[in-house]
């Protein structure tokens, strides 16, 4: 009698630990599946290898030389639409030095711009009108004698200021702008750039390419201007004239986006 009772005690205690067993195992299961919902999944590539995740916008950092300077101080290509302004570098922008080719197409664009000839041709009229080379004569063909004069002085200047020389000398002979500052400190910088430029290596330096390429400019006139104009009175005095209209003309292309801004309420 005591083996027929105990057999079924045994059975049933194990009965009792495998339900007990099988309910750990569901509540464990289904606390493994409520951590499973509650924990942030990596995206899954899908077949085609992209993620199914949003896709980020990607912002680029990428700008132009004068992204960082505003509209009011940036320097055109061409001022008023007539002077070519090819050689400016606007307010705080800091391009590599051109190479001799990039030097070559500035010192052309300057040379055989269109409004060149007008210019050539004003001044041309201007020493006509003067008398300045009476040997030159006057009337229509006098004038035709001043302007290609005019044009070879202005040519010859262009390509040793701007190319031959700072190739030479590694100089940068673009006119890199102030923008700010006091109107005196900032004429007096934009007119000093005559004597000082920037070398390759963006140290300022004595500006050998634009003296020593004036004078050998006016040394180059000797050839084709009337024997009255070879004394060293004339030669000396064409070749301040030049240095001065350089001078006044980086001054120029200082001020020019405060007066196009603040004058003409225009952009430069």
């Amino acid at each position: 009698m005591l083996t027929i009772v105990l057999l079924p005690i045994g059975a049933s205690a194990r009965q009792s630990g495998l339900q007990q067993a099988t309910h750990e195992s569901q509540d464990s299961s289904s606390s493994s599946s409520l951590e499973a919902q509650n924990t942030p999944q990596e995206p899954q590539p899908d077949e085609s290898g992209a993620s199914s995740a949003a896709p980020q916008t990607v912002q680029t950092s990428a700008k132009p030389s004068d992204a960082a300077t505003p509209i009011s101080k940036q320097q055109p290509k061409r001022i008023l639409g007539i002077m070519p302004n090819y050689r400016a570098v606007s307010a705080g922008a800091i391009p590599p030095p051109p190479t001799p080719k990039q030097a070559f197409v500035i010192a052309t664009q300057n040379s055989f711009d269109y409004s060149s000839f007008i210019f050539v041709g004003l001044t041309s009229a201007i020493a006509e009108a003067n008398n300045a080379h009476s040997q030159l004569g006057k009337g229509v063909a006098g004038f035709g004698r001043y302007y290609w004069r005019g044009f070879v002085d202005k040519t010859d200047g262009n390509y040793l200021v701007i190319f031959a020389l700072p190739t030479i000398f590694h100089q940068d002979e673009r006119y890199f702008a102030k923008g700010e500052g006091g109107f005196w400190k900032r004429f007096a910088y934009s007119t000093t750039r005559i004597l000082i430029t920037p070398s390759y290596s963006g140290r300022p330096s004595f500006n050998a390419s634009e003296l020593l390429g004036r004078g050998m400019a006016q040394g180059i006139s000797l050839a084709y201007y009337p024997s009255q104009t070879r004394t060293g009175g004339a030669i000396a005095s064409k070749y301040g004239y030049a240095l001065l209209r350089d001078a006044m003309t980086n001054a120029f292309r200082e001020f020019w986006p405060d007066i196009a801004t603040h004058v003409l309420h225009r952009h430069p």
